[in-house]
C-alpha cells in the first residue's frame, strides 16, 4: 500500500486531485476522446481516488486497517444499488465520510459507482458519476463535526445531496446530447428527472436517520479498537 508521508505532500494532494486532476481527466474524457474510451477515463479516477484515500493517513498499518473498513462500506453500498427505488448508496458514502475521512467517503462514492456499474451498465458516464459520488463523500468529511453532532443536519445533507447529484450530473447529460452547454436542454432534462430526484434525495433521508447512529456507533468502536 502506498505511504505518503510528507505532510505537505499529503496536503498538497488533498486539494489538487479532487480540485484539479479529476477534473481535468473528465473534460478531456469528455471533450478529446471518444466515447469508447470512457474506461480509461474511469481507470483514471479509481487511481487518483486511491491516492486521495493514501493522503489521508502515514502510517501503513493504519492505512491497511482503514482500507479493509472502507472495503466493506463499499461492498455494502454495491450491494444497497440492488434495492428497488430507496438505494442507501449515498447514505453509506456520508456515514463512512464522517467517521473515517472525507478521503475514505470519496474512495466509497467513487468505487461504489465505479463497481455497481459492471451490473448497471458502465458507459461514458461512469467517470462523471465517480466524481460526484466522491464529492459528496469529500465534503460529509469536511462537514463531519457538526454532521455528527446533529441527525437534523446529517438527513438534510442528506436530501441536499440528492439534489446536488441530480443538479451536477444533468450538466454530464447535456455534454453528452449536446455539442455544448445548451441552458434550455440543461433545464428540460432538470424538469425531466424530478421525481427521480425526489425519490433519491427521500431515500438518503431515510436511510441516514435509520442508519447513521448504528453504523457511526460501529465504526467508531472499531477505530477506537484499532487505532484506525
Amino acid at each position: 500500500m502506498i505511504v505518503i508521508r510528507n505532510p505537505a505532500a499529503r496536503k498538497l494532494l488533498k486539494i489538487l486531485i479532487p480540485a484539479v486532476l479529476m477534473p481535468l481527466a473528465i473534460i478531456i474524457g469528455v471533450t478529446l476522446l471518444e466515447q469508447k474510451n470512457y474506461a480509461l477515463v474511469a481507470t483514471v479516477v479509481a487511481i487518483l481516488s486511491l491516492l486521495l484515500f493514501a493522503a489521508g493517513y502515514e502510517k501503513k498499518k493504519t492505512g491497511s486497517r482503514r482500507m479493509v473498513i472502507v472495503a466493506v462500506m463499499i461492498a455494502l453500498s454495491v450491494a444497497g444499488r440492488f434495492i428497488p427505488l430507496f438505494k442507501p448508496v449515498t447514505a453509506l458514502t456520508v456515514i463512512t465520510a464522517v467517521w473515517l475521512g472525507g478521503e475514505a467517503g470519496f474512495l466509497v462514492g467513487a468505487m461504489s459507482a465505479l463497481i455497481s456499474n459492471f451490473y448497471f451498465g458502465q458507459g461514458p458516464w461512469t467517470p462523471f458519476q465517480m466524481f460526484v459520488c466522491g464529492l459528496i463523500g469529500l465534503l460529509a468529511g469536511a462537514l463531519s463535526a457538526p454532521l455528527k453532532k446533529s441527525r437534523l443536519l446529517m438527513v438534510l445533507y442528506g436530501f441536499v445531496s440528492g439534489i446536488a447529484y441530480s443538479l451536477i450530473m444533468d450538466i454530464w447529460t447535456v455534454l453528452w446530447y449536446n455539442s455544448g452547454f445548451s441552458a434550455e436542454l440543461y433545464l428540460a432534462a432538470l424538469l425531466s428527472a424530478t421525481p427521480h430526484t425526489a425519490l433519491y434525495a427521500v431515500s438518503n433521508v431515510i436511510f441516514l436517520w435509520l442508519l447513521a447512529k448504528p453504523f457511526g456507533e460501529k465504526l467508531e468502536r472499531v477505530k477506537v479498537k484499532y487505532g484506525v
